[in-house]
């Protein structure tokens, strides 16, 4: 993987790693970056900044003995500085493309549902309010996500203490 890593830094393109295969990366509609960035903004203002650092799409999440993937937005630990994968995410999000619906709560979603240190994934729409959220519970993770509707509906993650409205992340509040 550290070839692999090595390797995509000096590319032009964005690739992931995915069962020792490289797969290229496409580029997002504005409206998947707005998503993507309030989310982020909404997490910062909310998370204990002692614990925890919110990173973009530029971190590795090792999912895997031959895969790794580049998610919208990862809550991981504090403390590292030159490391090319997240530490331990506790929290990762994607904001759904029309081309990776499939993937984002399929594959992925199974890859990242697997992680020990993950305490929720969540999957955002980019074009409406709305959220496919896995949140770890006593028993683990349920066979399938809460979806979440509208403006008014609240994201909750208690064992990272966060509490972020739909409204937050979709400009509508």
């Amino acid at each position: 993987k550290s070839g692999f890593l090595a390797w995509a830094q000096a590319q032009e393109g964005r690739f992931e790693l995915v069962g020792r295969r490289v797969v290229m990366m496409v580029g997002g509609s504005k409206a998947h970056a707005l998503v993507a960035s309030r989310l982020t903004r909404a997490l910062w203002a909310c998370l204990d900044l002692d614990r925890w650092v919110v990173l973009g799409s530029d971190l590795a999440v090792d999912v895997g003995p031959e895969s790794l993937r580049y998610a919208d937005a990862i809550v991981d630990v504090v403390g590292g500085g030159n490391e090319l994968t997240a530490t331990a995410p506790a929290l990762i999000a994607e904001v759904l493309s029309p081309s990776s619906a499939t993937l984002d709560l399929g594959d992925k979603a199974a890859e990242y549902l697997r992680l020990a240190s993950l305490q929720a994934y969540l999957v955002l729409a980019q074009d409406e309010p709305k959220a496919w959220v896995w949140v770890r519970g006593p028993h683990g993770f349920a066979a399938g996500p809460d979806v979440m509707n509208g403006p008014d509906a609240v994201l909750r993650v208690p064992a990272l203490g966060i509490t972020v409205k739909l409204a937050d992340i979709y400009g509508q509040g």
